[in-house]
């Protein structure tokens, strides 16, 4: 990592926030018309009641492809009959009311290739594969009608819930095929690298000069090329660097291997047409929905393989991504064809990632979120290892009687919660607090965020989350009072910044100065929901980063404020007088950050401050005051803390081990 560093995380500006300048009658009429809003909905629960934060998602559960081989065995075996719906045992539904979810299998037609996702799609939806065995010889058209039946049943039944196609490679077309026949259903379509490229693929030439040979042998040399040799090296790579055994990594990629090549002893039991029937009904397949892309008007979500040695995947998500109308792309650079066979793919978070998971035509950010599983926040342990590493946070609460104490003790258990404090530079802090919040208390953080922190991302080429992912898996959203409103009735903890942009990109020697606005709307709010308030403070940034630049170095600069106006305006930001800051930074020898969240303040039964506007600014200054002493508390306390620089710790954990807890300063 180089010494000195632009920024360190994505920028942030100033939130949209709506004045608060409002009398108390002016307030009450404003937020009886939020209020009334959501009675009309008459939806204020969260949407994920049944489903806790960190649940078990099932991703790693299936080790190796035996599993898969094994059922494919058992499948070609004793198959027979026309295609067929089958829902998989392990696929547990635990959302409420959760959207349809039918997967559309590849040319094999078995169905079974979703096994890796079985656990973590059936956790959200309700989840259903198509069968159609080796046997079978059923034309696309009718495949195409078996589908169609089951949606518009689907579609009669709840008309307003959106219906999730999941298409893998042949599938993809299947998808297509239906969604061009119904544009009035709501239809949201995964498309897994599908197979409307055939007619420009490599491997219809390599079949069509193989053809003098057996189909079994056509059908092995297919196998062997889906095989990705390159992405079971690298995960056996990265199962070693995360502590893992090198026999152990060994094994599993050698045992992978000898699973794939084990797979051609299905070959026998196949009917002798079975690949010229394949490759006619793929052919028939690609050209039926390469004529009716212009009629889809469905939500896509296309998942492309750079890698792909059977289809031009990555070219044709390209192509179709500029005749579908709602159409967003993720790339994944080293997978190849069977994407949803490879380790490192999961799906049900791209789908959350891209705003798709809905319950309703329309998707709401707060209602339809669901909570993080145990896979992502060992994503996000994965991808703030570095940060956590550097900068060790000790986290302290206080007691109702005024106690500190180490952890979230004093924090309150149940919500709703608002969480007011303070931001470090670039707000580095907020992820190690979201991340100690789920550990510790089980409980998910909801930031309030400026809007552009939620772009549109029309396409990711990234094989990780980004900040932007993280957010939106995390529960954040952008300002406004509707939004909190939401949050609070919904008895979640909220994550607030009154400091906004101006704290997150403060100038030289502005360390640890809070910057609020006299506004005491979120105050107002609170009282009126009932809502404990909870004032925290955090340090130690200036023992992390060195500031090289600010706003005024960039804007005095030759032709700065020109640069600045347009990028702001390149990011459309609401109002052209906001401008991103980009500051420089050097790293220094790290330090330690330090948290401490106050006494809870409660609300409840607090009239006055929605009906005296001289009281609702006396508690808005309460907290802040509260703000301010806890970071003096913490200056001064983390002076006693032997722990504070990054040797002492490095000494500690050499010696206890890479998960011990640092032990810091005595409350």
């Amino acid at each position: 990592m180089p010494a000195a560093m632009a920024t360190l995380s994505p920028p942030l500006v100033h939130p949209q926030v709506p004045s608060c300048r409002l009398g108390p009658r002016q307030w009450h009429a404003s937020f009886e018309r939020i209020r009334f809003q959501f009675r009309h909905a008459g939806r204020l629960q969260a949407s994920y009641k049944g489903l806790e934060a960190m649940y078990d998602d099932g991703y790693g559960m299936v080790k190796d492809l035996d599993y898969y081989y094994q059922a494919l065995r058992e499948l070609v075996e004793h198959d027979s009959g026309p295609p067929r719906w089958f829902c998989p045992v392990d696929a547990s539904l635990s959302v409420e009311d959760a959207p349809l979810m039918l997967y559309l299998p590849g040319v094999d037609g078995m169905g079974m290739g979703l096994c890796m996702h079985h656990k973590a799609l059936g956790r959200i939806f309700e989840l259903r594969c198509l069968h159609i065995p080796f046997h079978d010889r059923t034309p696309f058209e009718e495949l195409v009608a078996m589908v169609e039946d089951v949606v518009r049943a689907e579609h009669s039944t709840s008309p307003n819930k959106p219906i999730y196609l999941l298409g893998n490679s042949f599938g993809g077309c299947l998808a297509l095929a239906v969604a061009a026949r119904n544009p009035r259903i709501d239809l949201i379509l995964v498309l897994v690298n599908p197979a409307t490229s055939f007619e420009k693929s490599d491997i219809k030439q390599l079949l069509s000069i193989f053809s003098p040979f057996s189909d079994h042998a056509c059908i092995a040399i297919t196998a062997l090329l889906n095989y990705n040799i390159d992405n079971e090296v690298n995960i056996a790579l990265s199962r070693m660097k995360s502590g893992k055994h090198p026999l152990e990594a060994f094994g599993r990629l050698t045992n992978n291997m000898s699973s794939s090549l084990k797979h051609t002893n299905i070959l026998d039991k196949l009917p002798e047409d079975t690949l010229r029937w394949k490759m006619e009904l793929i052919k028939t397949a690609a050209s039926y929905a390469n004529y009716r892309l212009h009629f889809v008007t469905a939500d896509v979500l296309l998942l492309a393989s750079g890698a792909d040695r059977l289809l031009p995947s990555k070219a044709e998500a390209d192509r179709l991504q500029k005749i579908l109308p709602k159409c967003k792309v993720f790339f994944f650079q080293n997978h190849g064809h069977s994407l949803l066979l490879e380790h490192g793919v999961h799906v049900s978070s791209i789908i959350k990632c891209a705003d798709l998971y809905r319950h309703s035509r329309k998707y709401q950010r707060v209602l339809d979120f669901i909570p993080p599983s145990t896979t992502e926040l060992n994503e996000v342990d994965k991808a703030s290892s570095d940060l956590t590493f550097r900068t060790c946070p000790a986290m302290f609460s206080t007691m109702e009687d005024g106690t500190v104490v180490r952890g979230l003790g004093g924090v309150p258990a149940d919500g709703p919660v608002l969480l007011v404090g303070n931001h470090m530079l670039m707000g580095i802090e907020l992820i190690s607090l979201a991340a100690e919040f789920l550990r510790q208390k089980k409980a998910v953080v909801r930031g309030i965020a400026h809007p552009l922190l939620f772009p549109k991302k029309e396409r990711t080429s990234s094989e990780g989350h980004d900040f932007f992912d993280f957010l939106k898996l995390w529960g954040g959203v952008p300002m406004t009072y509707k939004h909190i409103y939401e949050l609070l009735a919904a008895r979640e903890f909220v994550l607030m910044y009154p400091g906004g942009y101006r704290e997150a990109l403060h100038c030289k020697g502005e360390e640890h100065r809070i910057f609020w606005p006299d506004e005491t709307g979120f105050v107002r709010m609170a009282a009126q929901l009932n809502a404990t308030i909870v004032p925290f403070g955090v340090v130690g940034e200036d023992d992390l980063l060195n500031i090289l630049c600010t706003f005024d170095d960039i804007r005095n600069a030759p032709f700065g404020k020109e640069i600045m106006r347009a990028y702001s305006s390149h990011l459309k930001l609401r109002d052209a007088a906001h401008e991103v800051i980009f500051p420089g930074v050097l790293l220094k020898i790290p330090g330690r950050f330090y948290y401490r969240f106050g006494k809870p303040i409660p609300t409840k039964g607090r009239q006055d401050v929605l009906t005296d506007r001289q009281a609702a600014n006396d508690l808005y200054m309460h907290i802040r005051a509260e703000v301010e002493s806890i970071i003096s508390y913490l200056l001064e306390k983390r002076v006693e803390d032997k722990y504070r620089h990054i040797l002492p710790r490095l000494w500690y954990k050499a010696a206890r081990g890479p998960n011990a807890e640092v032990p810091t300063f005595d409350p």
